[in-house]
Order: structure tokens, then C-alpha cells, then sequence
């Protein structure tokens, strides 16, 4: 059998948010099977813990912290800290994020400043404190951002998400020219319609809204799916292993769809 042979990420240090389940633990057991420690950043405290036991039975250091990453201040400690406690920060993956299923017309203003709140907000306050920590050291660091497919497509009844995702991308595109100088890339991976809980929630969502039942969007997006499955946690993780590894050296400003061929640009 042949053995599998995963980029080398030995010595290096990612932080990844929303790490506790779904695809950031994707993320980060990748990124530790690579060879990297890794700082567990999530608000889900418990939960994260067990994602530190699984990558500790790797052989990797690993601290978890809490962290709300849509405030500032507090986001940038948490992150100092865990550069501190493991070495320094190489590699910051800001993947926490929320959905939100309504019509546009029918979106309210609280809703409307939450999402934007933890996917746009954090993504920054994400990068600043990464690229802050990157420029003390002379890190040549790589800035890895959540997007979606809905951030080059806005999909029906997701009108708020697409819009915090059309904002990522315009934010990895702009950190990405700001940062060039500094050795630092920034890129993001675009998600598509991937087998975790915010999916069984958006479907569900969706199904309240246009009386369908429970089940049939998220088939109906699925079938759509040139390669004829749903995604997982690991496939996003496998492209974001490579963004993290020096084979992705030249590569920055880029927000690439890792879909199974639904929406192409």
C-alpha cells in the first residue's frame, strides 16, 4: 500500500479559529499532521478541548484558548498569547463563522450586525493581529481566510452570509497587496456545500421559509455537484494544507473554490 505522504509544516505554528468542530478541526488536524503546532482558537471551550487531545495523540504541541473573535482587543491577546505559549505564529487561519437564512427583505438590523460582527470583523481583527505578530518576528507568515462559493455567487435566502464572504474576499485581496512587501501572502478557500451542522441548519432554515422538506435543498445543491458527492471537512482541510506550505509561496490575493464543481469562475 502506498503510504501517504502529507507537505512538511515541521517547525511552523498555525492558529485556526472556530477549531472546536466542523472544518476548522478538519483544518487543524491537517495542519498537525503536516507537523505544526497549533493554537485551537473557539468559543466552545469544552469541545475544543477534545480537538487538543486528538492533536496532542499526534505527537503536537497545542494550546486551546477562547476567544470572541469579533472583539478586537480581546482576539488579538488571546492570539499573542498563543503565539507566546507555543513559539511564535507562521501560519493564521481565520475560519470561525455563522450563517443566517432569511430573505433580504426580511433581514434585521441585530442579524444583520451579528454576521457581519464575527465573519468580517473577525476575519480583520484576524489578520491584523497575525500580520502584527508576523512583522515583530520578520515572519514571512501566510494569512488564510474562510470565503465560500457565496462569496462569488450570492445564493437565495443567504443574502447577509454572501455579503460578509463578498467582504472577505475584498479583504484577502486587499491585505494581500498591503502585505506583499512584508513577505506575507494572504489567500482564502471557498467552501461548497460541505456535510457539517451549519448545513443540516441552513436546510433547515430554508425548508421554514419555503414549506420544502427537511432535506431537500441541502440534496438539491448536493446533486448539483459535478463530482457527485458532498463535501467534507477534509477536503477543504487537504487545500489548506497546501496554502500553508511553502509550495503555495507565490501564490497571493487569490479566494479559490474548493466545491466538487458547483459554482465555476
Amino acid at each position: 500500500m502506498r503510504e501517504e505522504i502529507h507537505m512538511s509544516l515541521s517547525g511552523k505554528v498555525a492558529a485556526v479559529t472556530g477549531a472546536a468542530q466542523g472544518i476548522g478541526k478538519a483544518i487543524a488536524l491537517r495542519l498537525a499532521k503536516d507537523g505544526a503546532d497549533i493554537i485551537l482558537l473557539d468559543v466552545k471551550h469544552d469541545i475544543l478541548l477534545q480537538t487538543g487531545k486528538e492533536i496532542e495523540a499526534l505527537g503536537r504541541k497545542t494550546i486551546s484558548l477562547t476567544a470572541d473573535i469579533s472583539n478586537r482587543d480581546q482576539f488579538h491577546a488571546t492570539l499573542a498569547e498563543g503565539a507566546k505559549a507555543l513559539g511564535g505564529l507562521d501560519i493564521m487561519v481565520n475560519n470561525a463563522g455563522i450563517c443566517q437564512v432569511r430573505q433580504v427583505i426580511d433581514i434585521q438590523p441585530d442579524e444583520f450586525e451579528k454576521i457581519f460582527r464575527i465573519n468580517v470583523d473577525g476575519t480583520l481583527w484576524g489578520i491584523q493581529g497575525a500580520a502584527k505578530l508576523f512583522k515583530d518576528k520578520g515572519t514571512k507568515g501566510k494569512i488564510i481566510n474562510a470565503c465560500s462559493i457565496a462569496g462569488h455567487d450570492a445564493f437565495p435566502l443567504l443574502g447577509a452570509y454572501s455579503a460578509t464572504k463578498f467582504a472577505v474576499r475584498a479583504l484577502t485581496q486587499a491585505a494581500a497587496k498591503e502585505l506583499a512587501s512584508s513577505g506575507i501572502t494572504v489567500n482564502a478557500y471557498c467552501p461548497g456545500i460541505v456535510g457539517t451542522d451549519m448545513w443540516v441548519s441552513i436546510d433547515k432554515g430554508m425548508a421554514e421559509i419555503t414549506g420544502a422538506e427537511i432535506g431537500s435543498t441541502y440534496k438539491k445543491y448536493v446533486d448539483g455537484i459535478a463530482l457527485g458527492r458532498v463535501e467534507t471537512g477534509d477536503d477543504v482541510a487537504g487545500f489548506v494544507s497546501y496554502l500553508a506550505s511553502s509550495d503555495a509561496d507565490y501564490m497571493t490575493g487569490q479566494s479559490v473554490m474548493i466545491d466538487g464543481g458547483l459554482v465555476y469562475r
